[in-house]
C-alpha cells in the first residue's frame, strides 16, 4: 500500500491502507485497525516478526516485469485483482509460471461499432506473431473480422465510460484513422488476465523491436492511460461555425488530442498534434469575441503551424486542467524522429 496504513493484516503480517483492506476482508477476517481495535501480544509479534518487506520478498518474488501494479487512483478490479493474485491464488511465489496458457484464446463482450449493444466476440492473442484477433463468430473458419498489430495496440480500463466494473479500452491504428474497441468481461479474474497478456505481448514486441532498451525504458512504454478525457465544444476552421459538444482524449506518448461526437465512438472525427513552442505551439486561455451555439464560456486556444483551434470548457475548473495537461505535452521534448508527425493536421472537421 501506497497510502497512510491505518489497517493491518494479522495473518500475513502486513499493514494495509483503507481501500486494500476493504478487499482483504472480503476473503480473510483477520483484518484490525491500527488504532480503534484490540492487538493481543500474539498479534503484535505476528506483526514485528513479518512486516511489508518480508512479505512483498514471498509474495511478489516473481512478478513478471509487464505485469501491472496499480496505485490507489486504478480502478477497484485492478486493485482487487493484485491482491488476490499475491495473496490468494498465490500467483507470484515462484512456483508457477504467470499468465496462465490458455489466455491466448476466449470470449469478451465486444461493443459494436455503430451501435451500443455488447455482442460476444472470440480474441486470440499471437505473442509470436505479435497480433490480436477478433471473429464475430467463435467459428474461425469466416475469417476474421480484425487483425491487430500488437506494435500499434494500447490497452487501459474505462470502467465509469463503458459503465461496466470490468471495462477495457482497446485502442489500435489503422491506416487511415485510430480505433476504438469496448469490452468486459463478466469475471473480474479473466479480465484482468487478458489485460496482462495483452502486456505481456507488448513487452514480448518492444524487447525485439528494441533488442538494446532497459526494463526501465520498456515497461512504461506497454501500456498507457490516456493523460486527461472530457467534453469541449468545438468550432470549425474559421472560428464562425457552430460549437459542437465533442468528447476529447490526451494522449501524452503520441502527443495528441483527439476528438470524437461521443465518449464510446469507435473512431475518431480527427486529430490536433501537440508540438513544442520553439515548432510553434500554443496553449492559452481564450474568450471568443463572437460564437455561434456555445453553451459554455471558458475557453482554449489551441495554436499550430495549420490553424488555431477554439476549444470551449463547461467550468474554469476544467479549463485549467486541460490547459496545464496541455502545456504538460507541450514543454517536453519532441524526439529526433518528429514524434508524433502532425503539424497539428486535422484529419476531418
Amino acid at each position: 500500500c501506497r497510502d497512510y496504513p491505518d489497517w493491518a493484516s494479522y495473518r500475513l503480517g502486513v499493514f494495509l491502507c483503507l481501500k486494500c483492506s476493504g478487499i482483504h476482508r472480503s476473503f480473510s477476517c483477520q483484518i484490525k485497525s491500527i488504532e480503534l481495535d484490540f492487538w493481543d501480544d500474539k498479534q503484535v509479534e505476528i506483526m514485528k516478526s513479518n512486516g511489508n518487506a518480508s512479505a512483498k520478498a514471498i509474495y511478489e518474488k516473481a512478478v513478471p516485469p509487464y505485469y501491472y501494479q496499480p496505485c490507489q487512483s486504478d480502478c477497484n478490479v485492478l486493485v482487487d485483482q493484485w491482491i488476490r493474485a499475491k495473496y490468494e491464488r498465490m500467483e507470484f511465489t515462484g512456483e508457477t509460471k504467470y499468465p496462465p496458457p490458455p489466455y491466448t484464446t476466449g470470449i469478451l463482450w465486444k461493443k459494436g461499432k455503430e451501435n451500443t449493444q455488447f455482442l460476444k466476440r472470440k480474441f486470440v492473442l499471437s505473442e509470436r506473431g505479435f497480433t490480436l484477433t477478433y471473429y464475430n463468430r467463435e467459428d474461425e473458419s469466416k475469417g476474421p473480422k480484425a487483425v491487430i498489430f500488437i506494435k500499434d495496440l494500447n490497452a487501459t480500463f474505462q470502467t465509469e465510460k463503458i459503465g461496466h466494473p470490468h471495462g477495457l479500452q482497446i485502442t489500435y491504428q489503422t491506416e487511415h484513422n485510430t480505433r476504438n474497441l469496448f469490452v468486459y468481461h463478466e469475471n473480474p479474474e479473466d479480465i484482468v488476465t487478458w489485460y496482462n497478456v495483452i502486456r505481456a505481448a507488448r513487452y514480448s514486441y518492444l524487447k525485439t523491436a528494441y533488442p538494446t532498451g532497459s526494463d526501465k525504458e520498456l515497461v512504461p512504454k506497454i501500456t498507457r492511460n490516456y493523460l486527461k478525457e472530457g467534453y469541449m465544444e468545438k468550432t470549425g476552421p474559421n472560428q464562425k461555425e457552430q460549437f459542437k459538444k465533442r468528447w476529447f482524449v490526451l494522449d501524452s506518448q503520441t502527443r495528441k488530442l483527439y476528438y470524437f461526437k461521443d465518449q464510446l465512438d469507435a473512431e475518431e472525427l480527427g486529430v490536433i498534434f501537440i508540438g513544442t513552442e520553439s515548432n510553434s505551439y500554443s496553449v492559452a486561455a481564450f474568450t471568443p469575441k463572437s460564437t455561434r451555439g456555445n453553451k459554455w464560456k471558458h475557453g482554449i486556444m489551441v495554436d499550430t503551424p495549420a490553424r488555431q483551434f477554439v476549444l470551449m470548457c463547461e467550468q474554469e475548473k476544467e479549463q485549467r486542467e486541460w490547459i496545464d495537461a496541455l502545456r504538460k505535452i507541450q514543454s517536453r521534448p519532441m524526439s529526433p524522429d518528429g514524434e508524433g508527425n502532425g503539424g497539428g493536421v486535422v484529419l476531418h472537421q
